[in-house]
């Protein structure tokens, strides 16, 4: 592959959380500077662990990986960035708006999108500015900047005063107020980024039908910005090798169809297929042996893992006692992409049914095909959807001509911009989320996917803006029912249960860890932490899957000691035509 023999001078992983993109661009760094090369090695992800990866306590400047000369790794901190630009932006506005209005700012400026652009920032300097970087040969980025960054900072609005102007309005505008100032190093950046001869993008994905769409959801976005060329790493390839092992035919059979099936623009990408390995890859030995190929001979050279046994956990039945309890309510499936949101909370909803409950299933998920995953027709069981596309279409609608109508023509395509981020889609979904939590007064609402932490505490800090501008009006306001009700509810803890969901591994278990502390921020708890496709509670005699089992335990005792109760769901051999 070229990226690994005559690579440019920056690299770029990028792609759908749990792929092993992180283990990908580690073994890559590797591999170069194996072969001679000076790399550095940078991660902007918030939740990074390429700390955990590399086995060696990184910080935000250059550190020397023990046991691999000539590689060097930092992690970048967005979130200390994000926090600068909040500060940056709040406060010129201390000690002069109210303390409601300073709260309901700094919450507008904690989203997914403020982290997104001031990542951008801390990692323009070590890409727009030849200097910060000279004494390497090669660099690499663990994740890549998204089509909408790209496209923020080619916008020429007059980003300052557009902030100035519209302090306490849409949730993602805040970033932007401290760009103006940076307008040259960004546009060397997008220059680096989108020169095909000093930058390569690497799109990784799984034998997965949603893997393989994200990544090529991500190919569509960031060729629009003018990131061209990209290559493919298909991760985590499984191959049975024991022909008696229904569980591995079944496996090394639905990544076959995945990969036959995969998107057009990427089947004519330059593709490198690496395989499912027996083992976690953790540490410079491991980490090199990814691009090995054979995984039938290093599962036999590896030894069994020393762990303690995985610990007993009930299977996902033996909550349901507990969830049915009071007769009605909310359940709400929450986790990162492709740990099987949709298809838990089908099998939730259909259980329920079958014990005597009327259920109303409902998905707030774009890529979700919650009525196909439902199954047959169920006496009880209501399937609806609500469409994102469609709500975010009227939300923004209204906001162009409210916020929008005062503004010049490069503020509203500023705005425009804005409105297509993904925190846009988080409010505009948020008002159909609240009509059909009121349902579980009455009977039992199940619910994929739900609105995250930061949006909860960011509707909350309108709220009381809100309230601190009325009451300074010397007027009287009323907050719609559905929304005054939302928050307390689902800080109920007899009215609203979430099951977070997770996979036995290392990057699902910590993402889903920094969901629930999104969700704490919001005062919510969940009810049970969800473990789903283990191969814990399995027979297996395939010797990649026999290792990669007992790999299963140390993460499954992260998540007994992260949760107050915890359910394993054993991986399945039924076909499942909606992970979400």
């Amino acid at each position: 592959m070229q990226f690994l023999e005559t690579p440019t001078r920056h690299l770029f992983f990028t792609g759908k959380g749990g792929v092993g993109k992180t283990s990908v661009a580690c073994a890559t760094a590797l591999t170069l500077a194996a072969g001679g090369r000076r790399v550095l090695l940078v991660s902007t992800d918030p939740a990074s662990n390429l700390d955990e990866v590399l086995a060696t306590p990184l910080t935000q400047t250059p550190t020397a990986i023990p046991g691999a000369p000539g590689l060097s790794a930092l992690n970048l901190d967005p979130e200390a960035a994000a926090l600068a630009y909040r500060e940056r932006v709040v406060g010129p506005y201390r000690g002069v708006l109210p303390e409601a209005a300073i709260r309901s700012i700094e919450e507008q400026l904690s989203g997914a999108c403020t982290v997104e652009i001031a990542a951008f920032d801390a990692f323009s300097l070590l890409l727009g500015d030849p200097k910060a970087t000279a004494d390497f040969d090669t660099v690499i980025f663990d994740t890549a900047p998204t089509g909408h960054t790209l496209r923020l900072l080619a916008l020429p609005a007059a980003w300052s005063d557009f902030i100035t102007e519209n302090v306490g309005g849409t949730s993602c505008l805040g970033p932007l107020s401290g760009l103006q100032a940076q307008q040259s190093l960004y546009a060397a950046c997008r220059e680096a980024l989108t020169d095909p001869t000093r930058t390569t993008l690497v799109l990784v994905a799984r034998p997965e039908r949603d893997a393989l769409v994200e990544a090529e959801r991500t190919r569509v976005e960031l060729a629009e910005q003018g990131v061209t060329q990209p290559v493919l790493v298909v991760n985590g390839v499984f191959r049975a090798t024991t022909p008696h092992d229904d569980l591995a035919l079944a496996l090394a059979r639905r990544g076959t169809t995945a990969l036959a099936e995969m998107p057009a623009g990427l089947r004519d990408l330059p593709r490198l297929s690496l395989p499912l390995l027996p083992f976690g890859l953790v540490g410079v030995q491991a980490l090199g042996r990814l691009f090995s190929g054979d995984t039938t001979a290093l599962a036999a050279d590896t030894p069994p893992p020393s762990v303690a046994p995985a610990p007993d956990l009930p299977s996902l039945d033996a909550l349901l006692p507990e969830l049915e309890a009071a007769g009605h309510g909310v359940i709400l499936t929450m986790g990162k992409g492709g740990v099987g949101k949709t298809t838990l909370a089908v099998r939730v909803a259909r259980a329920l049914v079958q014990r005597g409950h009327a259920v109303h299933l409902t998905t707030t998920d774009p890529a979700a095909h919650v009525a196909a995953a439902a199954g047959p027709a169920l006496e009880g069981l209501r399937v609806s959807r609500i469409d994102p596309d469609v709500e975010t279409a009227r939300y923004a609608a209204e906001v162009m001509e409210t916020s929008g109508a005062g503004l010049d023509a490069a503020g509203r395509a500023l705005l425009a911009e804005e409105l297509r981020s993904p925190c846009t889609m988080e409010i505009a979904v948020f008002r159909a989320f609240a009509r059909v939590v009121d349902e579980g007064e009455h009977g039992f609402v199940v619910i994929d996917t739900a609105p995250t932490g930061h949006t909860l505490l960011l509707l909350d800090a309108a709220e009381a803006y809100h309230r601190e501008v009325l009451r300074s009006a010397g007027t009287a306001g009323t907050v719609p029912d559905a929304v005054r009700r939302l928050l307390p509810r689902l800080r109920d803890p007899e009215y609203t249960r979430i099951l977070l969901v997770t996979l036995p591994e290392a990057t699902p278990v910590h993402e889903a860890a920094q969901l629930q502390r999104d969700l704490a921020r919001a005062d919510i708890r969940p009810f049970a932490w969800i473990v789903n496709r283990s191969l814990t509670p399995l027979t297996v005699t395939d010797p990649v899957l026999v290792q990669r089992r007992a790999h299963e335990a140390p993460h499954l005792a992260e998540v007994r000691a992260l949760s107050t109760r915890a359910a394993l769901v054993p991986w399945s051999l039924t076909p499942d035509p909606a992970r979400s």
